[in-house]
């Protein structure tokens, strides 16, 4: 099963957040109020609220002995359930009751559960032990077994989440800050995005998608997203992954492989392969220290599990065989989407739903340029010819138009004249992008020039921070170079990280390397290993 279609790169015209239909809370807190209402839980609120989090409190409900339609709601409509358990809270069944449903939401939906143990010991929760199981023993007699049982459970299931215990802090304003923290952190990672949704061709994009992912189904699918650099398959796969990893119970974006985990020529296949899956499971449980000693665990640990899983750019087939190699390996209803400019790893692994990125229509490419040249969809009065002339020159590669695009934003239709001579000098005829994206470079200024060579061959992937600090010498603005280069497209600046096209990467090396062809010694850098 194969299909071709074209996306269209475009910059957002306007953005806005919604949260899904079923999540119209931040946070729901379970909590006993006469323990904790006016003491440890008033500063965990506070400090919840001052990061802006929208916390759903159930003050002026009517209690009773089970919890309503209107609670119910309120905590299946909640992203993250924050269950404070003190001494006391066993002795509510309406706590009891509360937390079943938090552990359903869990269970059913991937609800994220974070316990917070407030002077009481977890083990005690867990097998309902000591004073808190006391508690517990007195609120049950006279309840319905199966009542009984289903609180038993919870408390059980509530007590293995990893979560916070007060006796382990020096300090309950210290504990606060860090539970507030990580609650904002998986509010931002869970938050729903609309950032490709006014991408010119992203809707048909999708719906072409669809037969490829068959989502109502329970098979396990692999998918590949296939097509020539620059041409938008990583933003076909964040689109599909902004778009239902919430639907998965874990869910996982894997970019740029063949660049971050290049494979050493000299390496062995299962050295490779156990690294690899260390990544995948690292990135996907949230995991930091996970060890991984077989290959065996991936299917070990995800077998049961729905998974959404996107990896990105891929240019060897063990990196598949590592990641991805069977569909067993994973529970049923997952998704594994690759992308890759290399249709034969895709068939090697047996990946046979195969959807192809073309190059976009002409209408679509055109609007595409006027967006990121004019922040409209059509061509400004004037600017009519340059646009169709820029469009044809550059082939209606997107890559090519959004950093055309960028060269021209701003300029007057006079200005923009006389650039585009030099533009139709610059590209053959066939409009290649490494002319495309020369031309770029041509057009900065020297000090721009050797900022994109320096991030081209060494600090691609880096914080902007570090690279300031090692270049603040070089240079006379380094801040300053940075900005100008994200604003010519020829960078991106994402949470503090910068980020250059693997193509411009590949364009800077190439700079270097014709500055002396035959002695790499009288070049500005050194980047190969043979070279040095």
């Amino acid at each position: 099963m194969a299909s071709s279609s074209s996306l269209t790169l475009l910059a957002p015209t306007s953005s806005s957040s919604s949260s899904p239909p079923n999540c119209e809370r931040h946070v729901f807190p379970s909590f006993h109020g006469a323990d904790v209402r006016k003491s440890f839980l008033s500063h965990v609120l506070k400090e919840l609220r001052s990061k802006g989090i929208d916390l759903f409190l159930d003050n002026d409900m009517e209690r009773s002995k089970s919890i309503g339609p209107e609670l119910v709601e309120a905590i299946r409509g909640s992203r993250i359930a924050i269950v404070l358990l003190s001494k006391n809270y066993a002795s509510s069944t309406w706590c009891l009751n509360e937390l079943a449903e938090i552990i359903k939401c869990r269970e059913r939906f991937g609800q994220t559960v974070i316990p917070l143990f407030y002077e009481l010991d977890p083990t005690h929760v867990k097998k309902q032990t000591g004073d808190f199981g006391k508690v517990l023993l007195k609120t049950c007699k006279g309840k319905a077994q199966e009542d009984i049982q289903r609180w038993k459970c919870a408390l059980t299931e509530v007590a293995q989440i990893t979560g916070y215990h007060s006796t382990n802090w020096k300090t309950e304003a210290k504990m606060i800050e860090d539970i507030a923290t990580e609650v904002s952190n998986k509010l931002n990672l869970s938050a729903p995005s609309s950032d490709f949704d006014y991408l010119v061709g992203i809707e048909s994009q999708m719906t072409r998608m669809r037969p490829f992912l068959q989502l109502d189904s329970d098979d396990v699918r692999k998918i590949g997203i296939w097509g020539p650099p620059g041409i938008g398959k990583t933003t076909v796969a964040r689109s599909l992954f902004n778009r239902y990893s919430q639907d998965f119970q874990l869910s996982v974006f894997i970019d740029n492989i063949k660049t971050k985990y290049a494979i050493p020529a000299s390496s062995d296949d299962y050295s490779v392969k156990l690294y690899l899956q260390k990544q995948l499971m690292s990135q996907l449980t949230n995991e930091t220290g996970i060890s991984i000693s077989h290959l065996g665990v991936v299917k070990d640990r995800l077998k049961d599990k729905k998974v959404l899983v996107v990896l990105d750019d891929v240019d060897h087939l063990v990196q598949l065989e590592a990641m991805a190699k069977e569909t067993y390996w994973f529970g049923p209803g997952s998704r594994i989407i690759v992308t890759t400019q290399d249709q034969r790893v895709l068939k090697a692994s047996g990946i046979n739903h195969i959807h192809r990125v073309k190059l976009p229509s002409y209408g679509e490419a055109l609007q595409m340029f006027c967006m990121y040249a004019f922040d409209q969809k059509y061509p400004k009065d004037g600017f009519e010819k340059l646009c169709c002339e820029v469009v044809n020159l550059v082939g209606r590669l997107p890559l090519g138009i959004k950093v055309m695009g960028s060269y021209f934003r701003g300029m007057s239709e006079q200005d923009s004249t006389e650039a585009l001579p030099r533009l139709k000098a610059h590209l053959d005829r066939d409009g290649e992008i490494a002319n495309i994206l020369k031309f770029s470079y041509d057009a900065l200024n020297d000090e721009d020039k050797r900022l994109v060579l320096h991030i081209a061959c060494f600090f691609n992937g880096e914080r902007n921070g570090m690279v300031e600090s090692c270049l603040e010498k070089s240079f006379e603005d380094v801040r300053q170079g940075l900005r100008v280069l994200s604003e010519k497209s020829l960078i991106s600046i994402e949470n503090r990280w910068i980020y250059m096209d693997k193509l411009l990467v590949q364009l800077g090396k190439q700079v270097v390397r014709k500055e002396s062809v035959s002695e790499p010694g009288k070049r500005q850098f050194l980047i190969d290993a043979i070279d040095i």
